[in-house]
């Protein structure tokens, strides 16, 4: 018998109220209630403007939600103070962004250890699982390669080495393809669905491609701050 996937993820009635002076208030989430298996691929869609990025901000701890509650791997996330929540942050998740948010002056190897290092691992440890992450991902010709003598894609998969070499227990990825032509899109998307079924690790990605939508397992769609 197949083993029940518990929820790493569980949102319940969460909302985001932004304040722009004087009484003038935007919801930006309204009543946001889901639930995310452990190692679901899960992506997250809407028009621009729904609240995509708003909402996964929230149920990262980035940014804080006005109310609710979200509860991460059964830990209270709106409970933590903000020191815990970075430190939580760092050591549990993984972050992909569009714009990759590499450090220019550190190669691949340099900038995939960085999240290691903050964490007390002895430095040939971090430089050992730093390789194998970049491996993992096709780059070992790659190790001393500053971002600037990259393509966009072998950036992209180097963020995703990043994002993954502290075996977090969610990834979270925000327009992972948003800055690269459809070929590489696709390529590296391959690459992101292959390491959650081989590593088990929660994918929760924001995405206004289609076509990236219907390669997840399951599709939560938002619009104007709301679950539709």
């Amino acid at each position: 018998m197949k083993k029940e996937q518990k929820n790493i993820l569980e949102v319940h009635l969460i909302n985001k109220i932004y304040n722009q002076g004087l009484s003038n208030e935007v919801d930006a989430l309204t009543d946001v209630s889901l639930t995310i298996k452990e190692g679901e691929m899960v992506s997250i869609m809407g028009p621009s403007g729904s609240g995509k990025t708003t909402l996964l901000n929230c149920i990262s701890g980035i940014d804080e939600a006005t109310s609710g509650k979200i509860m991460l791997d059964g830990v209270d996330l709106q409970k933590m103070s903000d020191r815990k929540k970075t430190k939580y942050r760092a050591s549990k998740m993984g972050f992909i962004f569009q714009t990759f948010n590499l450090i220019p002056v550190l190669t691949a190897l340099e900038n995939v250890e960085m999240p290691l290092l903050v964490t007390g691992i002895k430095p040939k440890e971090v430089e050992k699982r730093a390789k194998e992450m970049l491996r993992i991902v096709n780059l070992e010709d790659r190790f001393d390669h500053k971002p600037s003598e990259l393509s966009g894609g072998q950036r992209q998969r180097v963020t995703i080495a990043r994002a993954l070499v502290h075996n977090p227990k969610i990834v979270w990825a925000d327009e992972p393809t948003g800055n690269l032509d459809s070929v590489t899109a696709n390529k590296v998307f391959d690459m992101m669905i292959k390491l959650n079924k081989e590593l088990g690790i929660t994918f929760v990605v924001v995405t206004h491609d289609q076509r990236i939508a219907d390669k997840t397992q399951r599709v939560i769609r938002i619009d104007s701050g709301k679950i539709v």
